[in-house]
């Protein structure tokens, strides 16, 4: 398969979605971690249980959720539960593999902001906040970020800690008494980068196709490193690529309103 037949958005998603395993419990973020996280569930990995903040536990929904309150995850869910389960029981439990994010701003130790641009107080964008998003980052055993690269988002140093990921680097989450890995994988538009296991930070563990060095460091606020076995991302494969424009255009066809163009007309 060539370079131009899939999309760099297309490579982010199903990158994203080959790290979750079958025996995975994913605690799923709306966006592109619920791309990532149901089509691995429709390709390679059946058996994963995906969560979703709103209580739906092992849902399986035909199309892609507008938000957490979304009626498509209770319908195909296994059960719901309130809430204060979800996070006491099932994530402050331990029993949650892998938490899946977004991120608006993100630092080279994956600490995460999704509260406000510029300061608290006065900010030059206010931003949709945490949600579970602190307790996600704080409980699930590993963390997996999905966000497109810019140096917008990705920053020397967030403008407020939304999530926390390594702090400053090192050890600092055991220090402080997380005792969960935290985040271990970030996906974007134009690389795959992984955790440090000493320091923490964030480097290049492949490259997706067609993106140059100089390109993926100018989008980046701090130095680039790069991982010993630093690679080329592979392609998607064309079942992969079929099954996410399938879901994606399942999605896009049950979301048209009524009276609009196309919907009909």
């Amino acid at each position: 398969m060539s370079d131009s037949c899939f999309t760099r958005d297309e490579l982010m998603v199903v990158a994203a979605s080959r790290a979750l395993s079958n025996d995975d419990v994913c605690f799923v973020g709306i966006g592109a971690p619920s791309a990532a996280c149901n089509l691995a569930r429709l390709c390679h990995a059946p058996g994963i249980t995906l969560i979703y903040e709103s209580g739906t536990i092992g849902t399986a929904p035909s199309v892609l959720p507008l938000s957490i309150g979304d009626g498509e995850l209770c319908e195909t869910a296994l059960t719901t539960v309130s809430v204060v389960e979800m996070f006491r029981y099932w994530l402050q439990g331990g029993r949650i593999t892998v938490g899946f994010l977004g991120a608006a701003q993100i630092d080279k130790f994956g600490n995460i902001n999704t509260t406000v641009i510029g300061g608290y107080e006065e900010p030059r964008v206010r931003l949709p906040g945490g949600g579970g998003a602190p307790e996600i980052a704080s409980s699930s055993d590993r963390v997996f970020v999905t966000m497109k690269q810019s140096k917008r988002g990705f920053v020397e140093k967030i403008d407020f800690f939304t999530s926390f990921g390594h702090g400053s680097g090192g050890d600092q989450r055991r220090k402080r008494g997380l005792r969960t890995r935290g985040p271990v994988l970030l996906v974007t538009d134009l690389a795959v980068w992984e955790s440090d296991p000493e320091s923490r930070e964030f480097r290049v563990a492949s490259i997706h196709p067609g993106v140059s060095k100089n390109e993926l460091e100018s989008t980046v606020s701090w130095p680039v490193k790069y991982g010993p076995d630093a690679s080329a991302t592979p392609p998607p494969t064309e079942f992969e690529l079929e099954t996410l424009r399938d879901l994606q255009a399942r999605t896009a066809a049950a979301h048209v309103k009524p009276g609009r163009k196309g919907d009909g007309e």
